[in-house]
């Protein structure tokens, strides 16, 4: 059975960084689409940012463009999200996705595969 593990979630300030990383168990997960997801406490799923597999193409939420960046290892299944100037609106459980379709616009597709999430939460 297919894992993704997220991971670098945690607690910090309002303008801080953090970093997550997914990590799929499967090295066929070089050749798909990723992306991230958010949900917050009482809030539906949003989007974040997503990733081609060849790593060419990035799409970002409106509300994270400019302060996050979504990359991945080339030839891994590994994909990684800098956020940067984090703000209280960023606190969210963090899903990593597999295998997602891009459509002409996002919030695309997600694919079939989901991880267990990690938590972020900024403080003011």
């Amino acid at each position: 059975q297919v894992q993704l593990a997220e991971s670098g979630g945690g607690l910090v300030q309002v303008g801080a960084s953090l970093r997550l990383s997914c990590t799929a168990s499967e090295g066929a997960f070089s050749r798909k689409n990723m992306a991230w997801f958010r949900q917050a406490p009482g809030k539906e799923r949003e989007f974040v940012a997503a990733i081609s597999w060849t790593g060419l193409t990035t799409t970002y939420g409106d509300s994270v463009k400019g302060r996050f960046t979504i990359s991945r290892d080339r030839g891994e299944s590994i994909i990684h999200l800098q956020m940067n100037n984090l703000k209280p609106e960023d606190t969210a459980v963090y899903y990593c996705n597999g295998d997602l379709f891009f459509e002409k616009y996002p919030p695309h597709r997600p694919g079939d595969y989901w991880g267990q999430g990690t938590q972020v939460t900024v403080s003011s």
